[in-house]
């Protein structure tokens, strides 16, 4: 990996982490076109970058969780469910969820079509996500919290489960995408920093390896501050159907080129 692969996979980590298209999906397959492999050190950056994105969720609700309390202990009542997941399944997630290409597109389309038939039941009035963040439960933190660990297969989403699940609950859809964010920080922070642990003398290996970690970082915070003052303003007039056709699109791409590949 090089300096030019750092800051192209900083912008895929800043743009994608906070919008519903899985950024762990698009990390692995634009690491494999630029050829920096599925190293040790690929994948931990791949996980550390993170942290930049999260920097930037801090920097934009900072305010809003110094003022509200029980939003913080809410969040960290939703990332328990995570905590224990993660940390019980921490191999199977690294060793098999990561490794099949076709798998994770099959999943990439299917979330996307999901998109669509969520949409289609709030047409129909089945699902009415009208509710504001401020009438989040403990309770709906929990599900919440159990509904985001199916990000743990590539292709999810962390953001795209999150926010269906509190359509679901009736949270409206920019409500469900902020409080995604918020869930995003200790998540995250907790992953970065456990891989940080589990492969550290990979990163002590170089200090060239530092200085990639930190450009990535950095460009994801800056990307990613975009991004997420740019999804809330969406959400607030728009539906999901845009990023079920993206999925549903680049998935479809992606799909035949493994295939005939």
């Amino acid at each position: 990996m090089n300096f030019l692969d750092a800051l192209i996979l900083g912008l895929v980590e800043g743009l994608t982490e906070f919008l519903p298209i899985s950024s762990t999906f698009h990390l692995i397959f634009v690491s494999k076109a630029l050829g920096t492999g599925q190293s040790d050190f690929a994948k931990l950056f791949n996980v550390f970058i993170q942290s930049g994105a999260i920097l930037a969720v801090l920097a934009f609700y900072w305010k809003n969780l110094r003022r509200d309390g029980a939003l913080v202990t809410k969040t960290l009542a939703a990332f328990f469910p995570t905590v224990v997941l993660g940390t019980l399944f921490y191999a199977v997630i690294k060793q098999v969820f990561f490794e099949s290409l076709l798998s994770m597109t099959a999943v990439f389309i299917l979330v996307g079509i999901l998109f669509f038939v969520f949409e289609w039941m709030v047409r129909k009035g089945l699902l009415r996500p009208l509710k504001p963040l401020s009438e989040l439960t403990y309770g709906n933190a929990i599900i919440i919290g159990i509904a985001q660990c199916l990000a743990f297969l590539p292709g999810v989403s962390r953001a795209g489960a999150v926010i269906l699940a509190m359509m679901i609950l009736g949270f409206r859809r920019a409500d469900a995408a902020a409080f995604s964010f918020l869930l995003a920080v200790p998540t995250l922070l907790a992953a970065g920093a456990y891989d940080l642990y589990k492969t550290r003398e990979t990163i002590l290996h170089s200090a060239n390896n530092v200085l990639l970690l930190v450009v990535g970082s950095a460009v994801a915070f800056a990307v990613a501050y975009l991004a997420v003052k740019w999804f809330i303003r969406y959400l607030q007039r728009h539906t999901l159907h845009l990023f079920g056709f993206y999925r549903f699109i680049v998935g479809s791409i992606l799909l035949l080129v493994l295939l005939l590949g």
